[in-house]
């Protein structure tokens, strides 16, 4: 007997998500399970130090007093708790999650999940982390688990270990579980599915979106929607563009299953409603993804205003006045933010931001005494000298690298309510790959078999070589694909955003970008004319690096990912945007020719 639709939501998409979601999502409507996402590469970090203070936390710790409330709610409401807040202590949150349901006198059964935790295997590591699947999850709430936490799972874990549950779905089962994963992946940003940071935000009221929820049916298929009453929107473009988030190629390797996301398909299905179907899946591949977070060294900034006339000569004055306290400080980048505007009606317009940044393994090198040198130049510098910040001591950052561990040599372990723990096997290494191939997988990954090993990082560009370019050549992308035999258009210059949404993201020192068209003219126009060339004249600070080029035909939709534009992640502080949030935010206000017949009526962007 097949059951009805699993209704599943989801309260968290980062570590400081809105406090109140938890509350709204138990309260806004119907639900079977809720979830919370909890970790990001940068959260490992932060996390990891927080385990150097004391080793009984490592855990999410405002995940605790959301419970404070929701606890009590989600048992009146018979809803199942799944959320990956254990971080680096799950069997401590566990015990903590316990001790607040006796305190409130709210009677649940709690289990977890834990064997991701690899510290001990990478020498001078803060945190390494096995990226672990749905599969314990599973387990645990077979088990009557009425709150499962877990460590570091893959975000759409959250979603397909209860989907596997609900369904009682078999390991083989490929198709239903990439289903579930990417209904996962759509859900796992929270806000981000219902018109938080879309591109054209602007055709909805997204002042405060509502989470979103899945419906889940026993085949695999899914509809995005929200509690009715919530703010945001759910449409085909919100889910396209959650979909091709911190993405790479058209295989979304999982230790689950492989999804292949070229075969995602998106059909509004009412107001608010947008169907996921179409999604295939393979065999999950035979290694598990590790994400290593290691003390860097330390790091310093100085960001120094520059107002009015001879911009680039104050610059060079500053830079010529430092340079020899500068010598044998391991890294020092100058930036100058020309956020100037020629006579400007208001002082902070008229100035530029010229900003150092330093980073050395000593913490004396680029301490307090290094950026009260720079202060002291305040009388005998340029005109005008001031900073935007006083000086202060260094702080240490974090670099993140990314390896893998065969899957059967990770401890994938379900913790039972009753303290049972029940190892969860690997699943078998493939003895074939897939019989047909619309592209590689990417690079460092692998669908069966051995990893392959990742292409030599290169070094990112220097920022004194970063600019705007100017955009595409005059006469760049209005004419008609070479042999295409169509007759050429008019064209207009233009943003590309006038017609194409994007998102970006990172994955370590890499970034992905996310292109959709909202036409089908506009896909084929998009299609030929984005090429990898052309991606990279619009955006000057990815040549040099690798970029590699992705389709996805079905969601009108290309994704390129840029190998190490950010450095060694998040917390090194490389880049002036160092999670490359609004990497696709610029490649749409960059301008190109656009036939005149794709642009939208110049009175608005439409949805």
């Amino acid at each position: 007997m097949s059951r009805r639709p699993l209704r599943i939501g989801n309260a968290s998409g980062f570590y400081g998500d809105r406090f109140s979601a938890l509350h709204e999502m138990l309260t806004g409507g119907p639900l079977d399970v809720l979830t919370g996402d909890y970790l990001a590469e940068l959260t490992m970090l932060i996390l990891g130090r927080d385990r150097l203070k004391n080793p009984d936390l490592g855990y999410a710790k405002t995940f605790l007093r959301q419970l404070e409330e929701g606890l009590g709610l989600a048992h009146e409401r018979g809803v199942r708790i799944v959320t990956n807040a254990g971080g680096l202590h799950p069997a401590g949150l566990a015990d903590a999650v316990r001790a607040l349901a006796a305190k409130v006198g709210v009677p649940v059964s709690v289990a977890h999940v834990e064997g991701d935790d690899l510290t001990s295997r990478e020498d001078g590591a803060l945190t390494a982390n096995a990226y672990l699947g749905g599969a314990g999850i599973t387990a645990c709430l077979r088990a009557g688990a009425d709150v499962v936490i877990t460590g570091r799972v893959t975000d759409a874990a959250l979603v397909s270990g209860p989907a596997a549950w609900w369904f009682d779905w078999a390991p083989e089962d490929h198709d239903r579980l990439a289903g579930a994963v990417v209904a996962g992946h759509v859900l796992e940003c929270g806000t981000q599915a219902t018109g938080g940071n879309y591109s054209f935000f602007t055709a909805h009221d997204v002042r405060r979106p509502g989470f979103p929820l899945a419906e889940i049916s026993e085949d695999g298929t899914a509809v995005i929607t929200k509690h009715p009453g919530t703010g945001g929107a759910v449409t085909t473009g919100t889910v396209t563009a959650q979909l091709l988030y911190e993405t790479q190629g058209v295989r979304y390797l999982g230790p689950d299953v492989t999804a292949r996301l070229d075969t995602v398909r998106l059909t509004d299905d009412g107001a608010d409603r947008v169907r996921i179907t179409g999604v295939r899946g393979e065999h999950p591949p035979a290694t598990l993804k590790v994400g290593v977070t290691r003390i860097g060294g330390w790091r310093n900034e100085v960001v120094f205003v520059l107002t009015g006339l001879d911009i680039e000569a104050k610059a060079g004055l500053v830079r010529s006045q430092l340079a020899e306290t500068l010598e044998g400080v391991a890294d020092a980048t100058w930036t100058l933010a020309r956020t100037d505007h020629a006579d400007a009606d208001t002082e902070e317009t008229a100035s530029a931001l010229l900003r150092l940044v330093v980073r050395d393994p000593s913490p004396d090198r680029v301490g307090r005494a290094l950026t009260s040198t720079a202060i002291e130049l305040a009388l005998g510098s340029y005109p005008g000298f001031h900073v935007a910040a006083p000086p202060g001591p260094a702080q240490p950052y974090g670099v993140f690298a990314s390896s893998s561990a065969p899957a059967a040599e990770v401890p994938h372990t379900a913790v039972l309510p009753d303290g049972t723990r029940l190892p969860v096997p690997a699943r078998p290494d493939p003895t074939a790959c897939p019989s047909t191939e619309p592209a590689a997988p990417p690079a460092g990954s692998t669908v069966c078999g051995p990893p392959a090993e990742p292409p030599a990082r290169p070094a990112p560009p220097t920022p004194d070589a970063r600019g705007s370019g100017g955009g595409a050549p005059e006469g760049v992308g209005g004419a008609a694909p070479a042999g295409s035999g169509a007759e050429p258009r008019e064209t207009v210059r233009a943003p590309l955003g006038a017609l194409a949404g994007a998102r970006s993201g990172d994955k370590g020192g890499d970034a992905n970008v996310g292109v959709w068209a909202r036409s089908g003219p506009a896909w084929d126009w998009l299609r030929a004319t984005l090429t990898v060339d052309r991606f990279q004249a619009l955006l000057p600070e990815t040549r040099g690096l690798t970029v590699q080029r992705h389709e996805l035909p079905n969601l009108h939709a290309l994704n390129f990912t840029v190998t190490g534009i950010l450095g060694d992640g998040v917390a090194s502080g490389h880049r002036f945007d160092p999670q490359a949030k609004a990497l696709g935010e610029w490649l749409r206000a960059r301008h190109l020719d656009i036939p005149v017949h794709l642009l939208p009526p110049p009175e608005g962007t439409g949805p």
